[in-house]
């Protein structure tokens, strides 16, 4: 008999084969999925970001037209929002 027969090939180790192809498909998949998660993620996580640093200077703004903070104040203050 040929090697492949009498080592497996029409019993039990197809059925293997085929479990760990599946398997290797969902981990694929899996990795694919957390990648395209982890981009979403850090892209809504920047524009968050963005969004609070632009409502902290608006407050900021607010202060200094009213006349809260002095010239100096408003500058290092927007300097430190802005680093």
């Amino acid at each position: 008999m040929m090697w492949w027969m009498m080592n497996g090939w029409n019993g039990r180790w197809l059925a293997n084969g085929f479990i760990w192809g599946l398997v290797s498909l969902i981990m694929q998949a899996a990795i694919v999925i957390a990648v395209i998660y982890l981009v979403i993620y850090l892209i809504n996580n920047s524009s968050k970001r963005q969004h609070k640093m632009n409502d902290l200077l608006e407050i900021l703004k607010e202060r200094y037209a009213r006349g809260e903070i002095s010239d100096e104040e408003f500058e290092e203050k927007k300097r430190k929002l802005m680093e």
